[in-house]
């Protein structure tokens, strides 16, 4: 039957008196319910209003579980996690589109005789590989400094370092610029006349043959985009000595010129590249390249702290874009990123220098400590 009410007319409510209450059950058996003139007991028990018919709904009060108290609230900060985490995506997301194009624009790639030198091995994040990174000592073309070396001529590789990384792998292991070693077609010389001869590729067969191990992938340092890879990463902070060094023949002749305090420092990029290849420290004389090899990983080591930092989330697009331009490898784009995945990933492995100071000031090793140092860096 339908209902024949006015709409407009207010609602009719049935009243329920709920269950009677313990304490009032009490107050009524002690008499003390009842009013002093015989009035009947104030009945102040609570009580349930129902809706009656179909009339029209009440507004529901903020705070009394409608949709606009409390609840309302809790949904909304919800949504707000939510799209905070699909920003999170999004930015890692487009993170990783920059450093693809990136990857695939600013490609300087090594010359196809290197790449034939390096043996193949697994995808660099899930597989361990062995990376050898090269730094040469060519100085700016803008460099004043007698006799140096410039961009694009022959030059000796400032840096060689070893490092393992993949499938949960983690070491690194710097060898001495001046070691003697034999360089194929070339007899005995020091291990950085390999790049000068033959470049990468006679590098990556040269450290093969002294170690007994096989390069998987070679990573070049490109000396002019180093600094902006880490201006991006908004700078470094490095642990140091006293150091005061001045690198392509310091600001006079058109180079660098490092003044650094002992403690930790915060190097922008052109300082943490003038660190890097520091060789002469005014502060100690008596350093070697033992020292410098040091060092250099140490700049690794702070780099990979700025990658895992939550402070570079931020800047992650900036660091995607640079990151590639600041090498010259084998690799493309995903195998690329996938080292850098493994590098941030890794653990924090042990500074190793192969090798000590001889008699006649050049590094020396004998080969059962070469021995024991390669396995040591394989095993990861």
């Amino acid at each position: 039957m339908a209902d024949e009410r006015d709409p407009d007319s207010p609602p009719d409510y049935r009243v329920y008196r709920s269950r009677p209450r313990l304490l009032g059950r009490k107050d009524k058996d002690e008499g003390l319910g009842s009013g002093g003139d015989g009035a009947p007991p104030a009945d102040d028990r609570p009580y349930t209003v129902h809706r009656a018919g179909g009339g029209r709904r009440l507004p529901s009060l903020p705070g009394r579980g409608g949709g606009g108290g409390g609840g309302g609230r809790r949904v909304s900060f919800g949504k707000i996690v939510k799209y905070a985490l699909l920003g999170g995506v999004a930015w890692v997301a487009l993170s990783l589109v920059i450093f693809m194009v990136s990857a695939l624009i600013q490609r300087q790639g090594v010359a196809d005789e290197a790449g034939s030198a390096l043996s193949g091995s697994g995808y660099t994040l899930t597989s361990p590989n062995t990376i050898l990174v090269l730094g040469s000592d060519a100085r700016a073309k803008t460099s004043k400094e007698p006799g140096a070396n410039k961009i694009g001529q022959p030059s000796r590789s400032d840096t060689i370092l070893l490092m393992r990384a993949g499938g949960g792998t983690s070491a690194r292991l710097s060898i001495p610029r001046d070691t003697v070693v034999d360089i194929p077609g070339r007899g005995r010389d020091k291990i950085n006349a390999a790049y000068a001869y033959g470049g990468p590729a006679l590098a990556v067969r040269t450290i093969e043959q002294y170690l007994g191990i096989e390069i998987n992938h070679l990573v070049e340092v490109n000396f002019e985009n180093f600094p902006d890879f880490i201006d991006a990463l908004g700078g470094v902070d490095v642990r140091t000595n006293c150091v005061v060094s001045r690198i392509n023949g310091g600001f006079k002749n058109g180079g660098y010129t490092l003044r650094l305090k002992p403690g930790e420092n915060h190097l922008d990029g052109k300082a943490a590249l003038a660190l890097a290849r520091t060789r002469k420290n005014e502060c100690r004389p008596n350093e070697n390249d033992l020292t410098r090899a040091r060092r250099q990983q140490k700049i690794l080591g702070a780099i990979k702290g700025r990658l895992i930092s939550p402070a570079t989330f931020v800047r992650l697009p900036l660091v995607s874009w640079a990151a590639p331009k600041a090498v010259r490898s084998d690799m493309a784009g995903p195998s690329l990123l996938g080292l850098f995945g493994a590098v941030a990933s890794g653990g924090d492995p042990k500074t190793e220098v192969l090798g000590r100071i001889g008699p006649d000031g050049n590094p020396s090793v004998s080969d059962e400590v070469k021995q024991t140092e390669v396995e040591r860096f394989l095993r990861g």
